[in-house]
């Protein structure tokens, strides 16, 4: 799915390009990992990555359970120590990070609980109490759309709104960065397409952000750039739209054949192969999709064929990943 600028129904600041003396800053590296090790004993679970995540970017970190996803963030949050490697989070290393650090980095888990005696206000005002220079609370709310839900106390909340909250909470500090665990793991399809703008609205603010996700959708959606891991290495990075070499993976072009119509009868050279005998579907895989169909169109037309079920298919962005998760490493 193409990403595009979200319209956003709360607060929150349009995407934008950067442009003119902005790009330097937008290219500065946040996050950097150079042979990123992690062992538990004998088990090896993070096997010497290398990572680095620009300033005002999304960034996805997809992988399998068990992969090393959980491990490396939290060794970028400065949870862990790592066994081994180099890493430098906002210019700093998080294993000996101090509190003025984490009050720059935001932190949404994959499981919390706001208080649930405490109205929404009431429960970010306590932890802007927290924070030196904490955002305004009630620009917080609307932020997260929240507004009507400003005087519903935690415990009342649906599972989305809780959601938003624990995201405001890691707001509240206005930091530089923010590590979004499985934000929208049990969303109805609705509250998740709501919880994508405003994520989206908070790299308008300037955010940096780390997601991680199982939905692949959600990462084509957000993500300026996905690296994935399994068996606790970095198997492949890029954009959505090239990463694992999607953008030059071949086109398949599949039809049933019309009644009537048997293989030798196809453009030569063009449909030599029956993928489903059963179903008298034919599939071709092919660089050139356009010349292609085509040359199938005109001999549809010659002939006086109708081919109803045609279907134009390249690889999504899940069976990228599912090819780069199964690979024997």
């Amino acid at each position: 799915m193409e990403r595009h600028t979200p319209q956003s129904t709360t607060s929150e600041a349009p995407r934008a390009e950067v442009a003119g003396p902005d790009r330097q800053l937008a290219a500065e590296t946040v996050i950097s990992a150079r042979g990123l090790q992690m062992s538990y004993g004998d088990l090896e679970a993070v096997r010497g990555i290398d990572l680095d995540v620009r300033r005002g970017e999304v960034f996805a970190f997809l992988g399998p359970n068990g992969a090393g996803k959980t491990t490396t963030v939290e060794v970028l949050e400065g949870y862990l120590k790592r066994t081994g490697g180099e890493v430098s989070v906002l210019g700093v290393d998080p294993q000996h990070a101090s509190a003025d650090w984490r009050e720059r980095v935001g932190v949404v888990l994959q499981e919390s609980a706001a208080e649930p005696d405490l109205t929404v206000r009431e429960c970010l005002s306590m932890y802007a109490s927290y924070y030196g220079a904490p955002r305004a609370v009630d620009e917080l709310i609307e932020l997260v759309g929240l507004a009507e839900k400003a005087q519903a106390r935690g415990g009342t909340l649906s599972g989305g709104q809780r959601r938003r909250l624990d995201v405001a909470l890691a707001l509240v500090g206005d930091p530089e960065l923010v590590f979004l665990d499985e934000p929208t793991t049990g969303f109805d399809p609705s509250a998740r397409r709501a919880a994508w703008e405003m994520i989206a609205g908070l790299q308008g603010l300037g955010k940096t952000i780390f997601l991680t996700t199982h939905y692949m959708e959600e990462a084509e959606y957000l993500a300026d750039r996905i690296a994935v891991l399994a068996g606790g290495r970095i198997v492949a990075e890029g954009t959505p739209q090239d990463l694992g070499g999607r953008d030059t993976a071949a086109t398949v072009v599949s039809f049933g054949l019309p009644p009537g119509i048997e293989p030798a009868d196809l453009p030569a050279g063009l449909f030599a192969a029956i993928a489903d005998d059963h179903h008298r579907r034919v599939e071709l895989h092919t660089q050139a999709p356009t010349e292609a169909l085509g040359t199938l169109i005109d001999w549809a037309r010659t002939n006086g064929l109708e081919l109803p079920d045609i279907e134009v298919h390249r690889p999504t962005l899940e069976e990228i990943y599912l090819k780069l998760t199964e690979a024997p490493r």
